[in-house]
């Protein structure tokens, strides 16, 4: 495998049950695509070579769905236990690759590639073992929280449901669009401990650790807000296809 080589990883296993479907969410359709295909788009674009999708639920669904890309590699999460489990799910697949990992959400169909280039730019040049991609917003609720010490040098990446009330008013937030050196991403995984409120395995814990193990960690933000519009109710979906139909016409 070559060290230049990028992988992807796409995580989409999640029941996203406030989409009121039965369709898996990530096959929800923005413009007459599933919303996936244009995350997958975007991380062909930035020049990722190898894409593997995480599924779980619905996962026969999602996999019959994107059969016809012949460049993806599917990893199972049988059981929902946080984005860092899902990662995990992926270790296996990548256990050849010594280049860039890119970590994206499928429910994120907004994603530049441009954006993803940065990225992938960045952290080749800072030797970074992690770059986590952020953009800054005031309508910053349910989002994670980018904490800086006062030098504006990355801390951690906070929860909303695990922020205090001053790390409540950050205003960068988490894109959930992530560029890792990959050996360190699944050293990083095995110490994540589901010490949170959710009782889950947060993949946004690694930056954390990895910082704290010594290795260079940035927080970029070259992300617009757009790029970071999640899909998880109907009402945002509509507004994620208004946004491109925009684009679109723009």
């Amino acid at each position: 495998m070559s060290q230049t080589a990028v992988a992807a990883v796409i995580l989409a296993a999640g029941k996203s049950t406030r989409m009121k479907s039965d369709t898996p969410k990530v096959l929800h359709e923005v413009c007459g695509r599933p919303m996936i295909e244009y995350v997958l788009d975007a991380a062909r674009q930035a020049g990722a070579s190898r894409l593997v999708v995480v599924v779980g639920h619905q996962a026969d669904r999602v996999k019959a769905a994107l059969s016809h890309h012949p460049d993806i590699e599917f990893a199972l999460q049988a059981e929902q236990k946080g984005t860092g489990h899902a990662v995990m799910m992926c270790r296996e697949h990548l256990a050849d690759h010594d280049g860039p990992v890119l970590v994206l959400t499928g429910d994120t169909p907004l994603l530049r590639s441009a954006s993803l280039q940065a990225l992938l730019q960045q952290q080749a040049s800072a030797a970074a073992a992690c770059v986590v991609g952020t953009a800054t917003t005031a309508q910053n609720e349910g989002l994670g929280r980018i904490v800086r010490d006062d030098e504006g040098q990355f801390l951690r990446i906070v929860e909303q449901k695990d922020a205090s009330p001053e790390e409540l008013q950050i205003q960068e937030i988490n894109t959930g669009c992530f560029a890792y050196d990959g050996k360190s991403l699944f050293a990083a995984l095995q110490q994540v401990q589901p010490n949170n409120r959710q009782g889950e395995l947060y993949l946004t814990d690694c930056a954390e650790i990895l910082r704290c193990s010594g290795r260079r960690v940035l927080a970029s933000c070259v992300f617009e807000i757009t790029e970071a519009m999640g899909v998880n109710t109907p009402e945002q979906l509509r507004d994620v296809e208004s946004a491109m139909k925009s684009r679109s016409s723009g």
